[in-house]
């Protein structure tokens, strides 16, 4: 998961995206990058948080009324600046992109645009795959009557040949700014409008900071193009809007779970009033298992609305036992698992005399490779807890997620192949209760089809075997160089 933001502005729009990529710094700490457009592409991109990547000199020379930003959680490539976005290509028209998402068929798009199309992918990020994908589709329209149209039959193009998720925007000097979302809508796109001024966003609490108001999400299959013609500014922005395919809306509920701010709504659906939810969804599954706990602890931020409606569902005091280091960024989307261990005990300190003596219910949003929840377990038992139960929100997770979370290959989960009862031991719980699949659809929205292939192996595309292999070797040589290995 990423964060990409798009602002149309009628004056310098820099100090906005950076505001906006801080509102969305929960969706990737490890790069940040933003370009505008005045009569050329000004970019600034680097390693690290938002603040720490743009200064006032940066901010300086990002000048222009059009810009995109992206902050980067890593999923294909290795992490490195070169895949840092936005891209940039000067032929044709000039193209800037960001996107949020994981392009299934990259290895295929990459051979495929150097065979038939001379195209040569310079990193191992998925946007300048699509950036150039879309930059082929363009260059086959005619270009002297460059319009919506043209427009419509790029992104159309791009559905045709780009699989997987994707929610991507695309800059084109003095033509405009075009925001697209994949044929499922697995990624989410928001659009708002302030004044004449229009903004795109993952999710709408960059919206609400900005102060743009909230005009509704994308569609699964939809292209929105706003148009920044010279010729036109006299008489406003002209907004164009097009569904171009219709396949079912597949969003990833994994959003809902942990990776949205709870102050965001994406798709109708409250973050913060679905964890709520998924708290008393939950406690039947407690309550069947006939534990009796004397204090529930929520495991800092994420987890914090469950654990409190589960506390109230089965009345039990409620309290803040972990305290969090706001200072260190969110553990499960660290680059590596070293670093997420590593960070644990830098991030989480317990109350003593919340926790000493008491049976605890802990209550987290997930368990992944099961290292985190051990070392959280292990800091409560430290801190002198008599019995210790652990509650997650989410089921157990089994299958990869090939569309841009950090957990993709087949070998990284705890549950795959182990009961709940072995797992509790694994990490050093007296209990171990999970949510149901069907407590979580009830929680998030049953209305909607969601996306939970990391639950069911269900995926709502096609995923070639290749990418699995790809990433798993992926994996094996970015350990390998941890390890000091060269191969």
């Amino acid at each position: 998961m990423c964060g990409v933001i798009g602002i149309c502005g009628e004056q310098e729009v820099v100090n906005e995206l950076i505001a906006g990529l801080s509102a969305l710094q929960h969706r990737g700490q490890d790069a940040a990058g933003i370009i505008t457009c005045s009569k050329r592409f000004n970019i600034k991109k680097g390693n690290g948080l938002v603040h720490n990547v743009f200064k006032s000199k940066n901010v300086a020379r990002l000048q222009g009324k059009l810009g995109i930003g992206h902050v980067r959680y890593p999923t294909v490539g290795g992490g490195d600046l070169v895949d840092a976005q936005p891209f940039f290509l000067n032929s044709p028209l000039g193209i800037a992109m960001a996107h949020n998402g994981n392009v299934t068929n990259f290895w295929e798009l990459k051979e495929e645009l150097f065979k038939k199309n001379f195209r040569h992918i310079n990193s191992n990020c998925d946007a300048e795959a699509i950036l150039n994908v879309f930059a082929d589709e363009l260059s086959k329209q005619d270009l002297a009557k460059f319009g919506p149209e043209t427009v419509f039959k790029t992104v159309k193009g791009v559905y045709r040949r780009v699989k997987g998720s994707y929610a991507t925007l695309a800059l084109i000097p003095d033509r405009g700014l075009v925001a697209f979302r994949d044929p499922h809508g697995i990624k989410p796109l928001v659009f708002g409008k302030k004044g004449n001024n229009y903004m795109f966003a993952s999710e709408s609490v960059a919206l609400d900071i900005l102060g743009y108001e909230f005009i509704r999400d994308l569609k699964p299959g939809e292209a929105v193009y706003i148009e920044e013609r010279e010729q036109f500014f006299k008489e406003g922005r002209r907004v164009y809007e097009r569904q171009l395919v219709k396949e079912q809306h597949r969003p990833c509920i994994f959003e809902w779970v942990y990776f949205a701010r709870p102050d965001s709504v994406m798709d109708g659906i409250s973050v913060y009033e679905s964890r709520i939810r998924l708290g008393y969804e939950l406690a039947p599954e407690v309550k069947k298992q006939k534990l009796k706990p004397d204090v529930v602890v929520p495991v800092p931020d994420t987890a914090r609305p469950a654990a409190t409606a589960l506390a109230r569902r089965l009345d039990v005091p409620l309290s803040e036992g972990l305290i969090k280091n706001r200072y260190i960024g969110r553990t499960f989307i660290m680059p590596g698992q070293a670093a997420r261990e590593r960070s644990v005990r830098q991030k989480l300190n317990p109350i003593r005399s919340e926790i000493r003596d008491k049976k605890v219910l802990l209550v987290d949003d997930s368990i992944v490779r099961g290292t985190t929840s051990r070392e959280i377990i292990n800091l409560i038992r430290g801190a002198g807890a008599k019995e210790v139960y652990f509650a997650v929100s989410a089921p157990p997770l089994k299958f990869p997620c090939v569309y841009g979370i950090d957990m993709q290959t087949r070998s990284e989960f705890i549950a795959r192949d182990r009961q709940p009862d072995k797992i509790a031991r694994e990490i050093n719980a007296d209990a171990l209760i999970y949510q149901t699949l069907d407590g979580l659809v009830k929680a998030v929205d049953p209305k909607h089809k969601f996306c939970t292939a990391c639950f069911t192996g269900t995926y709502p595309t096609e995923v070639p075997e290749r990418f699995f292999k790809e990433i798993e070797r992926e994996r094996l040589c970015v350990k390998g160089m941890h390890l000091g290995c060269e191969s």
